[in-house]
């Protein structure tokens, strides 16, 4: 049996409020069989689909993905709550099976400055320096140019093409702002396929870093075809001194060992949830330190500048292909000023720091950071993947 971690939440906590309702699928490493499965939660157990579609890539192809899973849900491979409390890295009996990131062979991509209003109100601030009233001016001034509230912005509109012109104008233009207002998204690789952590694992920052973040999103899962079939959170891990020596190390700030986090599950959508649950989610974030630092804050899809399908349309279409499908991470409107030791100095990671990014229709993924140098490496790829089912005539 696996100990009580005390920084890992009980099961109730770790799923959506309305599990009873919810379609829940995800992979789990079975020791058994030296590899990955994919599952379904039903009620208290979890069942193998491995019977019907060997990777959750597979699952997502299908023409109905939860109707699928209904319909092939195989093998008890133990209880949700067994195998859930089995998952904490630390604490792990590695002869029993436990979860991982649910998905797999598809890429895993992240869409970048997609809160143009956030984006907009950090430009107000370095400009006023600290002058709340310069500040409130400049933003009456950019009200009226653009014939509206800032968050009626809509990238690559009109309105957006004369709030370019007058930041170009003021000297306050920026790449960023490119991205944020200007027609085409910024959406990058945050990491390989199978190289995610799940919920319970350790999540990694470079040693080297000294300005970092956490970065709760909500992913979409995305067919080959185009189509959302489902949707989990995630955690884009942001090196902020990296990235902000030059756009240029973007891969380097983003994109490093156990940099991803995914989990805990992936909810299908089906008649309980679907992209309008996406649309109106609020994410919440804790940080928890070791040295008793904790901070709370919270990301309102709401008020996202870009909808959700017209990000996946800019990902995967006639001018890019996926042939496994995709995760796409939306982005965040969470930006943390916090000081946590110097005053001005804002927020960053130290090591320890358990991070806990929850929403109610998808339950709460929960990691620990450490130094990517020093975490598990990834050592199982799609090589790996593909002998470990031909072994298990899975292919």
């Amino acid at each position: 049996m696996s100990i009580a971690t005390p920084w890992f939440p009980p099961l109730a906590d770790a799923l959506p409020t309305d599990a009873g309702a919810a379609l829940l699928v995800g992979r789990v490493w079975q020791p058994t069989e030296g590899g990955p499965t994919p599952v379904v939660v039903d009620g208290d157990v979890v069942r193998s689909l491995a019977g019907e579609f060997s990777t959750v890539s597979a699952l997502a192809e299908s023409p109905d993905p939860a109707g699928a899973a209904r319909a092939c849900a195989g093998e008890v491979l133990g209880t949700t709550e067994d195998i859930y409390a089995n998952t904490a890295f630390d604490s792990r009996d590695t002869t029993r099976t436990w979860l991982l990131a649910p998905h797999d062979l598809q890429a895993v991509k992240a869409a970048g400055v997609t809160f143009a209003v956030s984006m907009i109100e950090r430009v107000i601030e370095e400009r006023a320096r600290g002058d709340l009233n310069a500040a409130a001016e400049l933003r009456e001034v950019i009200t009226a140019r653009i014939g509206g509230d800032l968050r009626g912005i809509v990238p690559g509109s009109d309105h957006a093409a004369e709030l370019k012109a007058f930041f170009m104008k003021e000297g306050l233009w920026s790449q960023y702002l490119e991205v944020g207002i200007g027609p085409d998204a910024e959406i990058f690789t945050k990491a390989m396929p199978l190289s995610s952590r799940g919920t319970g694992e350790e999540i990694g920052i470079l040693s080297t870093s000294t300005w970092n973040n956490p970065e709760p999103e909500v992913a979409l899962v995305v067919s080959s075809a185009g189509k959302v079939v489902g949707a989990t959170l995630a955690n884009d891990v942001n090196l902020r001194d990296i990235e902000g020596r030059s756009a240029l190390l973007l891969p380097k700030a983003k994109d490093n060992n156990a940099s991803c986090a995914t989990g805990p599950f992936i909810r299908l959508f089906d008649s309980s949830f679907d992209i309008d649950g996406v649309r109106e989610m609020a994410i919440d974030v804790d940080v928890a330190g070791a040295d008793g630092f904790a901070m709370h804050a919270a990301s309102d899809m709401r008020q996202i500048s870009r909808d959700p399908l017209d990000l996946v349309n800019q990902l995967i279409g006639p001018h890019h292909q996926y042939p496994d499908g995709a995760v796409l991470m939306l982005g965040t409107l969470f930006a943390p000023i916090e000081d946590r030791d110097a005053p001005g100095m804002g927020f960053t990671h130290r090591l320890d720091d358990v991070v806990t990014i929850k929403s109610a229709a998808l339950g709460a993924l929960v990691n620990v950071v450490r130094h990517s140098e020093e975490c598990e490496p990834w050592t199982f790829g799609a090589s790996a993947l593909m002998k470990n089912l031909a072994a298990r005539s899975l292919l």
